[in-house]
């Protein structure tokens, strides 16, 4: 069994334990395992059953603890996937066999991560819980491609957005008033109804030469990043062959990235 983490006291509080019984919702970040916070790595050397989600980079699982049962639950938009439902039960389940649980989800639990749904789940089955946020990819991928969230000279605010429910009119309608603010838009999952969130975008105010960005596997050695304005993000979405999971950003922000890329240093 994997020690846990041994850091020295004077900076960091002790780590909790993980009981039997308990399960803990953790947030893994964009992907690369150097971004995981120091408590996801100390409920990864002690979990018993880890479930996982798709987005989580198979080098973090190897962090597991010898003997640690590691059950994947990943959600794909499009694709046959396990119900919310039935990951609800796995957990409950699991912890009431007294099983340590460890929930290990892309990103940040309470961000687009169905969290508070598995939350809840174990409120009602009386299931103890910790949350241990994680670093959100509609952040942390503009971030390193050089995109800022907010800057003084551009935006006050930032609107984080999941595109998987762009379909309808009260959709389109409720896109038209995220565009009329004037903000800055970070979009999760939206490469499928992209035409749909484009075109309400134009109707409802933002300018065609808005700039606009795409960071497709943020973090891996597949990410790609696509620099574009308003009008040509569908095409060139298409026609550079951008795949989930992608993080896109529209408004002034994404603009930023031709001045600050170029000073970066690679991670």
């Amino acid at each position: 069994m994997a020690e846990p983490l041994n850091l020295p006291p004077d900076i960091f509080p002790p780590f909790p334990d993980m009981a039997p019984g308990e399960v803990w919702l953790v947030g893994a970040g964009p992907g690369d395992p150097r971004l995981l916070t120091v408590m996801a790595i100390h409920a990864l050397r002690v979990a018993d059953t880890i479930v996982h989600d798709a987005l989580v980079d198979e080098r973090i699982l190897r962090l597991a603890r010898e003997g640690a049962e590691i059950h994947f639950a990943g959600k794909r938009g499009g694709r046959p996937s396990p119900l919310q439902r039935d990951i609800n039960e796995l957990i409950v389940a699991e912890a009431k066999k007294g099983r340590r649980v460890l929930r290990l989800k892309g990103g940040d639990p309470f961000v687009f991560g169905r969290g508070g749904e598995e939350a809840n789940a174990l409120v009602r089955a009386r299931i103890p819980f910790r949350i241990v946020p994680g670093l959100t990819s509609g952040l942390a991928a503009p971030a390193l491609a050089g995109i800022p969230a907010t800057t003084r000279e551009t935006n006050h605010a930032v609107i984080l957005a999941a595109g998987h429910r762009a379909e309808g009119d009260s959709a389109a309608r409720a896109w038209e008033a995220l565009a009329a603010t004037g903000q800055p838009i970070i979009l999760y999952m939206a490469l499928a109804q992209l035409d749909e969130i484009v075109a309400a975008f134009l109707r409802g105010g933002l300018s065609p030469d808005t700039p606009a960005a795409i960071i497709s596997h943020a973090t891996s050695t597949d990410e790609r990043i696509v620099e574009t304005r308003l009008s040509d993000l569908v095409r060139d979405a298409r026609s550079n062959a951008i795949e989930a999971p992608a993080v896109i950003v529209v408004g002034a922000i994404a603009g930023l990235r031709a001045v600050l890329a170029s000073g970066m240093v690679k991670p």
